[in-house]
C-alpha cells in the first residue's frame, strides 16, 4: 500500500510523525495506538491526499482561490464571515468522489467487523496537517461530531469536517501566521464512540505557573465538550507525579451535562442535585488517569494536554486525544525540585479573611483601614484599601489603591466595578465568606492580597506577589466576532493602556468617574461661583483622551447618573441636593436633566460633549442616557440636546440604558428617540425582581440569569431591532456566566460590553458561540431552547 496515496489509514498504521498525511489529532491518534499500552478508542483517519482529491476532482480549489481573493482584510468581520460562509456552503453543496467515498464506506464497515459491533457509533473529529506544530496552534479550530452512525452519515460528517477548514477563526488565524491556505490539507479521524458517563481534560503541567511536579484532571457529567468549551465548571483534581498521591481536590456544582442520544446526536440535560454536586470520578479513577498521563508524557518527551471518557457500559476509562501542550512545552524547563528555594515562606500562610474574589490579582503591602470616610483624604499611593463599602466620590483614592478589601458588597457592587476597570486586585464581602475585614485586619498591618481567589494572608507571600509579575507566556490569538466586544471604562488615564486590546469600542464610559476624581465640585456650585468652564473643559478633556485613544472606534459615554446622596458629597452639593429616603429610586438619570432645578448642569455636560465633537474633531464620541423612565422623558431630553446642537444624524447616535422595566414594555415607543439600547443587567435584574443588588440578605435571590430577566431582554431585543435599532449590555454578567452569554448571542445581541479583563476571555467565548450557531445553521442539528423564552 502507497501510504501517500491512500484514502484511508487506520490508528496502528499511524505515527505522530504523519502530521503531513493525516494531520495533528489523527497522527497522535495512531501514536497512541501504535505505540502505547494505554487505552485508545480504535479507529481510521482519512487522509490530506483524501482531502486535496475532493478539492481537485470537484474544481473547488479553483473557485475557493476566487472566493479568497476577495477577503482583502480579514479585520472587516463582516467581509470575514460572508466569504467563510460561502466556501463552507460550496464544499458542503458538493458530492464525494465516488471512490474517496467508497474507500469511507468499506473502512466504516471493516471498523465495525475489527470491533464486533454492526453499525458502530463514532466521533468525527477534524485534523488539520498544520495543527499543533511548534510554530502554528491550529487545534481546536475545527470541528467535531459526535455520537454518529451510519456510513451516508459519517461521509457527511467528513466533508462536513472539511468545510470546517475555512471557519471564520481558521482563516484569520491562517492570514495571521501566513499559512496560504490551500496548502493546509485537513484529515477527519473517525474513532469509536466512548459513551461517556463522564469526561474532561488532564495535563501534565501547570498552566498558570508552568509548574511541572503535578497533574491537572478536570472533569464533569457526560460528554467532553462543556468541560473544553466552559460551560460548566467541572471538579479539579492535582495529583503529584513524584508519589501519586492526590494532593489537592475541589468539588463543583456540575448541573448540567451534554449526553449522548441512543438513537444519535446529543442532547443536554439537567443533572440531579444530588448528583451534581457528587465527585466525578472516584479516587482510583483519578490516580488510574494520572498513571496514563505519565506514560504518555514519558513517551512523548514534553507536557501532554490529553481528554478523557469514562464510558457508562463498563466504567472503564479511555484516552480520547493527547497532544503536546503548546505554551509551557516551548519555554524552557525551569528548575522546579525540592532543592529549590522558594520565593517565600509557602509553608506557613495564615489567613486574616476570605471573600469574593471581584477583581482578579496579586497585591502586597501596607493595610489602611477606613472606617470613617472622612478620612479617606489620609489614604497614601500603594497602601491597601480596607474598608466597610467604597462609594462613588472614593475614586480618587482607589486609583492610589495597591488592592482593596471590603466588608460588604457582592460582584456587581461599586468596588467590585471600579476595581476590575482599574485594574486592581479586590476582595468583596469579607463577612459574608469569613469575618469583617475591618476588624480582623489592623490598621498598617502587612499583608499579602490573594484576589484570583479571595484570600488575605498575613504577611508578605512573595511567591502569590511574584505570580503577578510573570510576563504572559505567549501571544495570544483573539479571534474576529460578528457580535461587537465592547469595553466598559471610567478612568480616562487608563484609555491609553487598554486601549491596545482587542475591543470594538467603549460601551460604556462612566462620566461621574471625572466629576469625583478631576473635579470634586457640584456642577450648580461651579455655576454659581462663575468657573462653569471649570466643568466643561475637564469633562471634555476626559473624554477626548478616551476618544483618541480608541479612535476611530466609538466611544458611549453615558451622562451623569449620581444619585442625591452621592452629588450631596461633591463641594457644595449639600445646598443644591435633597434628602431622599431611596436615593437609588429617585432624582438620577434622565428625570435631572429637564428639571429647571438642574438643567444649567445638564447643559454643561453637553457643552463638554459639543466640544470634543467640533473643537477636538473626535466625531467617535457617542453618547447614552441612563434611567430613563418614560417615553416622555425620552422625547425631552433628546430635544433638549437638539436644541444645544447635539441632532441625532448618521454620526452622532443617542443610546439608551435599558435599565427599567418600562424600558422593555414600552420599547416600541423608545425606538422612536434612539438609536440603540444598553441593558444595564444590574439595575435591570434588581427592578424586575425587586430586589437591591447591594443587600446582602437577599443576594441569594439577584440572578441576571432569572428566567424573568433573559425574557425581557429577548422581548427588548426582537422590539428594537423591528425598528432596525442596536442591542447591546454594559453590565458585567455575560462574562461571569458562560450560559447567558450563549443566551445573549443567540438572541441576536448586536454587542456586549465588559471590563478591562475580560475582553479577551468575552472575545473568545463569544467567537466559539457565533461557530457552533453557523454549524448548527448548517447540520440543522443545533440544541433546541430548553425554556419558552417568549413573553
Amino acid at each position: 500500500m502507497n501510504r501517500e496515496t491512500a484514502y484511508v489509514l487506520w490508528f496502528d498504521e499511524l505515527k505522530r510523525e504523519d502530521v503531513a498525511l493525516v494531520g495533528g489529532k489523527s497522527s497522535s491518534l495512531g501514536e497512541l495506538t501504535s505505540s502505547t499500552s494505554v487505552p485508545v478508542p480504535y479507529g481510521f483517519a482519512t487522509t490530506a491526499h483524501g482531502y486535496r482529491e475532493f478539492m481537485s476532482k470537484t474544481g473547488l480549489e479553483s473557485r475557493i482561490k476566487e472566493t479568497l481573493d476577495s477577503l482583502d482584510d480579514v479585520e472587516n468581520s463582516a467581509l470575514l464571515r460572508d466569504v467563510c460562509a460561502k466556501i463552507r456552503a460550496m464544499i458542503c453543496a458538493e458530492e464525494m468522489p465516488a471512490d474517496l467515498a467508497e474507500a469511507i464506506r468499506v473502512s466504516y464497515e471493516e471498523l465495525g467487523k475489527k470491533v464486533g459491533e454492526k453499525d458502530p457509533f463514532v466521533a468525527v473529529r477534524s485534523s488539520a496537517t498544520a495543527e499543533d506544530l511548534p510554530d502554528a496552534s491550529f487545534a481546536g479550530q475545527q470541528d467535531t461530531y459526535l455520537n454518529v452512525r451510519g456510513a451516508d452519515t459519517i461521509i457527511e460528517k467528513v466533508k462536513e469536517c472539511y468545510a470546517s477548514t475555512f471557519t471564520d477563526r481558521a482563516t484569520y488565524y491562517r492570514v495571521k501566521q501566513g499559512f496560504d491556505h490551500m496548502t493546509v490539507a485537513l484529515s477527519a479521524a473517525v474513532q469509536m464512540m466512548v459513551f461517556s458517563k463522564a469526561a474532561g481534560v488532564m495535563f501534565t503541567v501547570d498552566l498558570v505557573t508552568g509548574d511541572d511536579n503535578n497533574i491537572l484532571i478536570e472533569g464533569s457529567w457526560g460528554l467532553g465538550e462543556y468541560v473544553v468549551q466552559g460551560t460548566v465548571t467541572p471538579d479539579n483534581f492535582h495529583v503529584n507525579k513524584h508519589d501519586m498521591v492526590i494532593t489537592d481536590r475541589m468539588i463543583n456544582d456540575k448541573h448540567i451535562r451534554l449526553v449522548r442520544k441512543a438513537d444519535g446526536d446529543c442532547i443536554e440535560e439537567v443533572v440531579p442535585a444530588d448528583e451534581a454536586r457528587a465527585q466525578v470520578l472516584s479516587d482510583a479513577q483519578v490516580l488510574e488517569l494520572a498513571d496514563y498521563a505519565k506514560q504518555i508524557e514519558k513517551h512523548y518527551g514534553c507536557y501532554m494536554d490529553m481528554e478523557w471518557g469514562v464510558d457508562e457500559r463498563d466504567g472503564k476509562l479511555w484516552i480520547l486525544q493527547a497532544r503536546p501542550e503548546t505554551v509551557w512545552s516551548r519555554k524552557e524547563k525551569s528548575d522546579t525540585s525540592a532543592e529549590t528555594p522558594s520565593l517565600g515562606d509557602t509553608g506557613n500562610r495564615e489567613i486574616v479573611v476570605k471573600g469574593l474574589p471581584a477583581s482578579p490579582g496579586n497585591a502586597a503591602g501596607k493595610a489602611h483601614v477606613i472606617i470613617d470616610p472622612s478620612d479617606i483624604d489620609d489614604f497614601k499611593e500603594g497602601e491597601i484599601l480596607v474598608t466597610a463599602m467604597t462609594a462613588p466620590d472614593w475614586v480618587p483614592a482607589m486609583k492610589k489603591a495597591k488592592a482593596i478589601v471590603t466588608d460588604a458588597g457582592g460582584m456587581t457592587c461599586h468596588a467590585s466595578i471600579v476595581s476590575r476597570e482599574l485594574g486592581i486586585p479586590c476582595i468583596v464581602g469579607t463577612k459574608s465568606r469569613s469575618q469583617e475585614a475591618t476588624t480582623s485586619i489592623k490598621d498598617g498591618q502587612m499583608i499579602t492580597v490573594d484576589a484570583t481567589n479571595g484570600i488575605v494572608y498575613d504577611g508578605v507571600i512573595e511567591d502569590v506577589v511574584k505570580k503577578a509579575e510573570q510576563p504572559a507566556a505567549a501571544t495570544e490569538y483573539i479571534p474576529v466576532t460578528g457580535t461587537k466586544v465592547y469595553m466598559n471604562l471610567g478612568d480616562p488615564d487608563l484609555a491609553e493602556k487598554y486601549g491596545v486590546l482587542p475591543c470594538d469600542g467603549i460601551g460604556l464610559m462612566r462620566e461621574e468617574f471625572i466629576w469625583t476624581t478631576f473635579i470634586h465640585e457640584h456642577p450648580l456650585h461651579l455655576i454659581e461661583t462663575g468657573r462653569s468652564d471649570v466643568a466643561v473643559n475637564t469633562l471634555a478633556e476626559g473624554m477626548r483622551k478616551v476618544c483618541q485613544a480608541l479612535a476611530p472606534r466609538q466611544v458611549v459615554v453615558r451622562l451623569s447618573d449620581f444619585k442625591s446622596s452621592e452629588y450631596r458629597d461633591l463641594k457644595g452639593g449639600d445646598k443644591y441636593e435633597p434628602h431622599e429616603s431611596s436615593a437609588l429610586l429617585g432624582w438620577r438619570g434622565a428625570s435631572r436633566y429637564y428639571d429647571p432645578k438642574y438643567l444649567p448642569a445638564f447643559k454643561l455636560e453637553l457643552e463638554a460633549i459639543k466640544k470634543v465633537r467640533n473643537e477636538y474633531g473626535f466625531k467617535n464620541l457617542q453618547v447614552m442616557i441612563p434611567f430613563c423612565r418614560t417615553v416622555q422623558e425620552a422625547e425631552l431630553v433628546t430635544n433638549l440636546m437638539a436644541q444645544e446642537g447635539l441632532v441625532r444624524s448618521a454620526d452622532f447616535k443617542i443610546w439608551l440604558m435599558a435599565e427599567i422595566p418600562s424600558n422593555i414594555i414600552l420599547a416600541d415607543q423608545f425606538n422612536k428617540y434612539v438609536d440603540g439600547y444598553s441593558i444595564g443587567s444590574n439595575d435591570l435584574t434588581m427592578l424586575v425582581l425587586g430586589c437591591d443588588r447591594d443587600n446582602e440578605t437577599v443576594q441569594h435571590i439577584y440572578d441576571e440569569r432569572n428566567l424573568a430577566v433573559r425574557r425581557a431582554i429577548r422581548h427588548l431585543i426582537e422590539v428594537a431591532h423591528k425598528d432596525g435599532k442596536t442591542v447591546s449590555i454594559c453590565g458585567q454578567a455575560p462574562s461571569v456566566y458562560p450560559e447567558l452569554c450563549d443566551f445573549l448571542v443567540k438572541s441576536g445581541i448586536d454587542s456586549i460590553s465588559v471590563n478591562p479583563d475580560a475582553v479577551k476571555s468575552t472575545k473568545k467565548m463569544v467567537a466559539q458561540l457565533e461557530q457552533r450557531m453557523m454549524l448548527d445553521a448548517v447540520t440543522g442539528r443545533g440544541r433546541q431552547e430548553s425554556e419558552d423564552l417568549t413573553w
